[in-house]
C-alpha cells in the first residue's frame, strides 16, 4: 500500500505536508515547504497525496513538470459520501465539511464558472472559503470513518479512489490537449459551408439553402428560427410540434430537404465553425476542460468547447503529430456486459464472457438468431422500453436471463418508490424531492447485495410528478453508472501502464478513449488498453466470466477510426 501524505495550504504560497500513519493521523511533524512541487520531491515515490481539490493543485504540479502516481481528492470524496448518505445538494467543499464537523454555519460552495477558451484555469473560482491544514486533517479522518458506515466500505473506498484517479487523468488530458490541424479544419468548413462573405453573415452554402427554403414557402423564412419555420409550415397547412429532423422527414413539402440540410450545416457552423476554431485551437492543440463525474451517473462532461460532441466530419481535423499515431479504442457493448457483471445472471455472464458479438450470442439463445431483436430487447430492458414490442421482447429476455431483468426491474421499482439507488460501487442517485427516504435502499436480487441508480440529464432533487419516468431513469442508472465506475478504473489502470512511455491520454468519452503516441508505441498502447479493461472488470466486479473487450484502431486521423 502506498504511503499517504496530506498536502494543504499554508501562507504566502507555501504548503504544509505530513505523512500519515495507519490510523490516518500524522506520523511525523508537519513540514512547511515552498510549494506543491517541493512537497512531492520530499515524499517517497508512489505516495498517495491527500489534498483538498485536484483541479486546483495538480495543474500547478504539471506546469512544474511534476507527475504524481495517486491522490485522494477530499472535496470529490465529500460529494460521493454526501450522496451515499442521502444528502445530495449539500455543499461539498472542505470548508463545508469542516463546518458540519464543528456544528458551525456551513458556507456555500463557490460558484461554477464557464471555461474561457484557450485557458487552463480551474473549474471553481480559486480557493472559495479557506480551510486550515488542521481542519483538512480532521475532515479526512472523518471521511475515513464515514466510509466504514456505507455498508460496503471496500467498494466505496474503491469508488473514491477511482474518482480521484480520474481527476488526475482529466488534469493531464487538459494539459496535453487533443492534436488538431487548424488548416484541415478550415478546409473542411470551406468544403461544407462555402466561402465566407466579407463583413460577416452566414457563409455561401447556408445563404443558398436559406434562399431555397424561402422560395419553397413563397415568402422570406429564417430557417435558424424554429418559430419562424413552424409558422411557415402552418401557413402551408401543415402543423408541426417542433423542427426536429424525425418530424420533418415525415412531411411532403419542397422545403423539407433543404431545411434538413441547412440544420445540419448550421449546427456545424455555430458549434465548430471558424469562431470556435479561433477560440479553442492554439499551437496545434484543442484543450477542453474535462470534468470527471459531471453528471449524476458519473459520466464525464467538458466545461466548454463541446469536445464530447465533435461531428465525424470535423474529426478529420484531429490528426496525429508527424511520426505519431492515434490509438482509438471503443469498449464493445459495455453496458450489457456491465449488467451481466452486476446482476450475476449466469446465462448473461456466460454470453458476455464469450468472444464475438454479444447481441448475436443473446439472439441465438432467446430470439431465434434475430440479432436486431436481441439488441432491442437488451437495450429496452436497460432503458425502460417496456410497452408494445418492447414488452414482448422483455418477456423473452426474462425467460432466458431472469436475474439480469430482475436487477433492472428492482432498480426501476426503487426509483418509483423514491428510494436511494446506487451503482455497484456505491455512487448514489438521490431520491426525487419530497420522497420518503425511510424506504432505504433497493434490495437487489444478486449474490452479495448492492444497490442502484439513473442516467444523464436527470437533476438531483428533481420533483417528478411521474414516478414511472424516474423509475425508467433509475433502471438505466444502475447499469450506466456502474459502467462509468468501471471506466474510471480502466482509465486509472491505463494511466499507470502508460507511465514512462511518451504516449499520452488525450480524449475520453463514456466508452471511448484516445491515446496519442509515437508510431512505434502503438502496439504496446493497444495491448495496454486491452489489459486495462480486463483489470478494471476484475477490480470492480470481482472474478466473473464477463469480458470487457475493445475495438481498437491505430490511425493518423480520428475520422478514419470508424
Amino acid at each position: 500500500m502506498s504511503e499517504r501524505w496530506v498536502l494543504g495550504e499554508a501562507s504566502g504560497g507555501a504548503v504544509s505536508a505530513v505523512p500519515l500513519g495507519p490510523d490516518g493521523r500524522p506520523a511525523a511533524p508537519v513540514r512547511t515547504l515552498p510549494g506543491p512541487a517541493a512537497a512531492v520531491a520530499a515524499a517517497p515515490p508512489g505516495t498517495r497525496w491527500v489534498w483538498r481539490a485536484t483541479h486546483e493543485v495538480y495543474p500547478q504540479l504539471l506546469a512544474a513538470g511534476v507527475r504524481v502516481d495517486r491522490c485522494y481528492d477530499i472535496e470529490d470524496a465529500e460529494l460521493l459520501l454526501l450522496g451515499h448518505e442521502g444528502r445530495s445538494g449539500e455543499p461539498r467543499s472542505a470548508a463545508a465539511a469542516y463546518a458540519r464537523l464543528q456544528h458551525a454555519p456551513v458556507p456555500p460552495d463557490p460558484p461554477l464558472r464557464s471555461a474561457a477558451p484557450g485557458t487552463q484555469s480551474s473549474l471553481f473560482e480559486p480557493q472559495g472559503t479557506p480551510v486550515s491544514f488542521e481542519a483538512l486533517l480532521e475532515v479526512y479522518a472523518e471521511q475515513q470513518r464515514r466510509h466504514d458506515l456505507t455498508g460496503h466500505p471496500e467498494r466505496m473506498r474503491l469508488l473514491t479512489a477511482a474518482e480521484s484517479a480520474g481527476m488526475l487523468v482529466a488534469a493531464e488530458m487538459n494539459r496535453a490537449g487533443i492534436p488538431w490541424r487548424a488548416d484541415v479544419h478550415r478546409s473542411v468548413l470551406t468544403e461544407l459551408l462555402g466561402e465566407r462573405y466579407a463583413g460577416g453573415g452566414e457563409p455561401r452554402r447556408l445563404a443558398e439553402l436559406a434562399d431555397e427554403i424561402s422560395r419553397a414557402f413563397g415568402r422570406r423564412v429564417r430557417p435558424d428560427l424554429p418559430a419562424d419555420v413552424i409558422k411557415a409550415f402552418a401557413g402551408a397547412g401543415i402543423r408541426l410540434r417542433s423542427t426536429r429532423r424525425w418530424e420533418l422527414q415525415e412531411l411532403d413539402h419542397p422545403a423539407v430537404e433543404p431545411l434538413i440540410a441547412y440544420k445540419k450545416l448550421y449546427r456545424i457552423y455555430t458549434a465548430h465553425g471558424w469562431g470556435w476554431l479561433q477560440d479553442w485551437v492554439h499551437e496545434g492543440r484543442f484543450r477542453p476542460e474535462f470534468v470527471p463525474g459531471g453528471t449524476v451517473t458519473g459520466r464525464w462532461v467538458t466545461n466548454g468547447g463541446g469536445a464530447l460532441q465533435i461531428p465525424k466530419v470535423i474529426r478529420r481535423a484531429v490528426v496525429a503529430d508527424p511520426g505519431w499515431r492515434l490509438v482509438v479504442a471503443d469498449a464493445d457493448q459495455m453496458e450489457p456486459r456491465v449488467l451481466a457483471a452486476i446482476s450475476r445472471d449466469p446465462g448473461l455472464m456466460d454470453v458476455a464472457g464469450r468472444p464475438g458479438d454479444l447481441y448475436q450470442a443473446v439472439s441465438d439463445r432467446a430470439f431465434a438468431g434475430d440479432r436486431d431483436m436481441a439488441k432491442l430487447a437488451v437495450l429496452g430492458a436497460v432503458y425502460g422500453q417496456t410497452s408494445g414490442d418492447g414488452l414482448k421482447n422483455l418477456a423473452a429476455l426474462r425467460r432466458r436471463f431472469p436475474k439480469a431483468v430482475a436487477y433492472v426491474d428492482e432498480a426501476a421499482r426503487a426509483g418509483e418508490e423514491g428510494r436511494l439507488v446506487r451503482t455497484w460501487l456505491g455512487r448514489t442517485c438521490p431520491p426525487a424531492a419530497g420522497a420518503d427516504e425511510a424506504g432505504g435502499e433497493a434490495g437487489l436480487p444478486q449474490d452479495d447485495g448492492a444497490p442502484e441508480r439513473p442516467q444523464d440529464g436527470w437533476t438531483p432533487g428533481y420533483a417528478s410528478t411521474d414516478s414511472r419516468a424516474r423509475g425508467r431513469f433509475t433502471r438505466n442508472f444502475v447499469v450506466q453508472g456502474s459502467a462509468a465506475d468501471w471506466a474510471l478504473l480502466m482509465l486509472a489502470a491505463l494511466r499507470q501502464s502508460l507511465a514512462g512511455m511518451r504516449a499520452e491520454l488525450v480524449f475520453f468519452q463514456h466508452d471511448e478513449v484516445i491515446v496519442h503516441c509515437p508510431a512505434e508505441e502503438a502496439g504496446q498502447v493497444a495491448e495496454a488498453i486491452r489489459a486495462a479493461g480486463d483489470l478494471a472488470g476484475r477490480i470492480a466486479f470481482g472474478e466473473t466470466p464477463v469480458r470487457f473487450p475493445f475495438t481498437t484502431a491505430t490511425v493518423e486521423c480520428y475520422a478514419d477510426a470508424k
